[in-house]
């Protein structure tokens, strides 16, 4: 479970993310705990980084230089590893935020969980599978929102009820989940599906589908019966054959 007070280490991989999307990223992390280090890797005599000084300057990152010593090897890779591992050994921190699409760092997100650490990854669509599988929470950075910024926020829309009922993933999933968090009266409550989704298919997150949060996405489906109670807490029940 996510708690605000969450120390968090952010560990940015400059050559794998545009560094326009990093304010962005850093707002999502603020809701999942304090981000006490905040390091972005690279090569920095390299051109292509420019960008990335400002950016990171900014929002008050470290830059790690790393210098490419050998074609083809990623030493910048090495060494977000390497600090990422020195800081696991702390035991100061409750999270590691991964901020890269690169598959090299399937293992570290798996070794850092099998401490009992929560991994939280941010990247491209183009993620393979391997690394998106291997964190608690893994977020695609086209969703994000930059904040104070409406010029560049990301623009969700939101996918039709037919093509939501079609995609077999999402279905079965929610089924699954309000099945497994559902009382005897058939009824389970919306935050508890919503954790047994991400347990299940990590880089679920309702903004995928152009819905600004779970309830909305459920809604859409229209394969569940949603209520509000007083108090504000959301349910769900599957409805049944007829519809009721």
């Amino acid at each position: 479970m996510i708690q605000r007070n969450d120390l968090l280490a952010v560990l940015i991989d400059a050559d794998n993310v545009p560094p326009w999307k990093i304010g962005a990223v850093l707002a999502e992390v603020a809701r999942l705990g304090t981000a006490s280090v905040k390091r972005v890797y690279g090569d920095w005599t390299m051109p292509n980084l420019g960008s990335w000084k400002t950016v990171a300057s900014e929002h008050v990152i470290q830059p790690m230089q790393q210098f490419a010593n050998t074609t083809g090897k990623n030493s910048t890779d090495s060494a977000l590893i390497i600090d990422a591992m020195d800081l696991l050994y702390t035991r100061r921190f409750q999270g590691f935020c991964i901020v890269s699409s690169d598959s090299d760092f399937t293992r570290l997100a798996s070794r850092i969980r099998e401490d009992g650490v929560a991994v939280y990854g941010f990247g491209e669509r183009k993620t393979p599978e391997s690394l998106r599988n291997a964190c608690d929470r893994f977020t695609y950075l086209d969703v994000l929102e930059e904040p104070e910024a409406e010029n560049t926020a990301a623009v969700l829309t939101p996918v039709p009820t037919s093509k939501l009922r079609t995609h077999g993933k999402l279905v079965s999933g929610l089924r699954a989940s309000v099945a497994s968090a559902s009382g005897e009266d058939g009824w389970a409550s919306l935050s508890a599906v919503g954790n047994l989704m991400r347990s299940q298919q990590p880089d679920f997150d309702s903004r995928n589908w152009g819905y600004a949060k779970l309830s909305e996405l459920v809604r859409a489906t229209e394969l569940f019966v949603v209520e509000t109670s007083p108090s504000g807490v959301i349910r769900l029940r599957a409805k049944s054959k007829n519809g009721n």
